[in-house]
């Protein structure tokens, strides 16, 4: 039975990578570690914890001494690393804490599989540490260059706290590989979308304050541009790359699914409208303009060629598809976004684990 390791596994893609994993491999041992901050909910796996394969544990990956211990009780073969912090509007706030979770906790992450598996006879042999990060860091594209895309070649350049943690930590992977041999890969993936997305990020955030009829704040005049990916087809890339990508390797994971923010809150609207039972297009005037966010780069793209010319992946859904099923999962799901936005599973959480 290989035994792995998913961080962050209570958090938005990470609960789709966990959930897709245990359901898949049931020959695996699936650890998810995560330290349940804010945006960590044990909610988001209600369907998949009481299977025999899996494991939750709480944990800081910033403690080395509790990860490294972790390693050697699970005979832990492979890591995929998604834990980290996230939002670029709490990293202009805070850049410390992203640097502490995305550099420092990363390299607690390394250096615990690295003597792990170095004091194992076969050492690396069937090894693999994977390290989930994004297109964030290489920074901005032209709007006027639309051919212009992010390829694994491109150079880094970030420009947010966030991104920089990012790319720290994207180099960090790289060093070991490139130092100590260790068999790592790295994914550069577009924003993500679907179910249990933590409601500060733009989709679910606009999901919710259209069903209550709150204000929705755009950046600037809403024309920066994304690439959007279902966040079940980044769980299927992941899957892969994890079994089949190259040692060494970075793979950059998209859509080919570029919207300029304010034209994706217009399809938000009429789907969360017309599923409401309103007219379609009847809460536009909720849009609010309000001031550009600091460092707010105009468009990110990117080139997924490789992935797919290599080992065979594409996105499976088309955007309206893959709205529609993220706002009815949102709307059917009230509970779940209530508890969130009213921090009830936090104080749930931090009561089950208080005495442990």
């Amino acid at each position: 039975m290989k035994s792995i390791i998913i961080t962050g596994g209570a958090g938005f893609i990470g609960s789709h990578v966990v959930r897709l994993f245990v359901n898949k491999y049931p020959e695996y041992r699936i650890i998810n570690v995560d330290k349940l901050t804010y945006a960590g909910n044990l909610a988001n796996l209600k369907d998949i914890e009481d299977k025999p394969n899996y494991c939750f544990v709480k944990a800081d990956i910033c403690d080395f001494d509790a990860i490294y211990a972790l390693m050697q009780e699970e005979h832990v073969d492979g890591v995929i690393h998604l834990a980290a912090e996230s939002h670029v509007d709490r990293s202009i706030k805070d850049p410390f804490t992203f640097a502490r979770t995305n550099v420092m906790g990363t390299l607690s992450m390394l250096q615990a599989a690295k003597l792990y598996w170095e004091s194992l006879p076969e050492k690396y042999e069937g090894k693999r540490f994977y390290h989930i990060s994004t297109d964030e860091v290489y920074g901005a594209l032209r709007l006027d260059h639309p051919e212009e895309l992010f390829t694994e070649t491109t150079k880094y350049q970030p420009h947010s706290p966030y991104s920089a943690s990012k790319a720290s930590s994207d180099h960090f992977v790289r060093a070991f590989h490139d130092t100590y041999g260790m068999p790592t890969i790295v994914t550069n993936c577009s924003n993500n979308y679907g179910p249990y997305q933590f409601p500060e990020k733009l989709i679910p955030l606009f999901i919710n304050n259209i069903r209550h009829r709150k204000p929705l704040p755009v950046y600037g005049k809403g024309e920066n541009v994304r690439d959007w990916l279902f966040v079940e087809d980044h769980a299927r890339a992941i899957d892969l790359i994890f079994h089949k990508g190259k040692v060494a390797e970075t793979y950059n994971i998209g859509g080919f699914n570029e919207w300029k923010n304010i034209d994706i809150i217009k399809v938000v609207i009429n789907t969360v409208d017309r599923l409401l039972g309103r007219k379609e297009g009847e809460d536009l005037d909720l849009i609010t303009f309000v001031t550009d966010r600091a460092g707010h780069d105009l468009r990110y793209a990117i080139d997924s060629r490789k992935l797919k010319t290599e080992l065979g992946w594409e996105p499976s859904l088309q955007f309206e598809e893959g709205i529609e099923r993220t706002v009815r999962w949102y709307l059917e799901n009230q509970e779940w976004m209530d508890n969130i936005t009213s921090g009830e599973y936090e104080k749930y959480y931090e009561s089950m684990y208080a005495n442990r």
